[in-house]
C-alpha cells in the first residue's frame, strides 16, 4: 500500500478533519489511521495502521497479528510486539503496548506494509500456548482460524515438535477443536 493512502491523525490532517471525512464518506477507519473508502482492507493495510506501534527489532503478535491477518473486524484494545532480533532491546513502554521478551525466529516473520508480523501459523501457535493463562484470547484464535483456514493444523504440527511448552495441552486441545470444525 502507498503510504499516501493512509492518513494518521496529526501528520497531513487532523482528527476532527478526518472525522468529518469519515461521517461525509470518504475514508474509513482502520486501527489508529483512516485509508479511503474505495481502498481494499488487506493485511498490508491494517499492518501500516499500526506501525507506530511496532519499533524496530520487535514484530506485532498474539492477538495484534491475528487481527493483520484479517481476524475480525476491530483492532484488539491493547496490541502484542515481540523480539525479532537476537539482541536484547529496550522496549518503549506504553498502555497500549504489551512487549514479550521472546525471540521471534526469522522464519516466523513476515513484512506487511512495511512491519514486521508474525506468520500466521505462529500466530496460531502463540495464541493456543496462551490460552491457559488469558482465556480472552479463544475468539481471536476462532476468527483467525476463518480468515486463514489452515493454521490449525500448522499450529497443532509444530506444537507437537515442542517440548516442555506451558498450556501446551489446553493448546493443543482447542487446536484440534478447530481443525475438526474447519475440515
Amino acid at each position: 500500500m502507498h503510504p499516501a493512502f493512509l492518513y494518521v491523525p496529526g501528520e497531513r490532517l487532523s482528527q476532527t478533519e478526518l472525522s468529518a471525512a469519515r461521517i461525509d464518506g470518504h475514508v474509513v477507519d482502520v486501527g489508529d489511521a483512516y485509508i479511503p473508502a474505495d481502498l481494499v482492507e488487506g493485511p498490508d493495510v491494517r499492518a501500516s495502521t499500526i506501525a507506530a506501534l511496532v519499533r524496530p527489532g520487535t514484530a506485532a503478535c498474539h492477538q495484534t497479528a491475528a487481527w493483520v491477518h484479517g481476524a475480525g473486524d476491530t483492532p484488539p484494545v491493547v496490541h502484542h510486539v515481540k523480539r525479532c532480533v537476537e539482541r536484547r532491546i529496550r522496549p518503549v513502554t506504553s498502555a497500549r503496548v504489551v512487549f514479550h521478551d521472546t525471540l521471534l525466529p526469522d522464519s516466523d516473520v513476515r513484512t506487511l506494509g512495511g512491519v514486521a508480523v508474525s506468520s500466521p501459523a505462529r500466530t496460531m501457535l502463540d495464541l493456543a500456548t496462551t490460552l491457559h493463562r488469558d482465556p480472552r484470547v479463544l475468539p481471536w484464535m476462532d476468527l483467525l482460524a476463518v480468515a486463514c483456514p489452515d493454521t490449525p493444523d500448522a499450529a497443532m504440527n509444530a506444537l507437537q515438535e515442542l517440548r516442555r511448552v506451558p498450556g501446551s495441552r489446553m493448546g493443543s486441545a482447542a487446536l484440534q477443536r478447530l481443525a475438526v470444525r474447519r475440515r
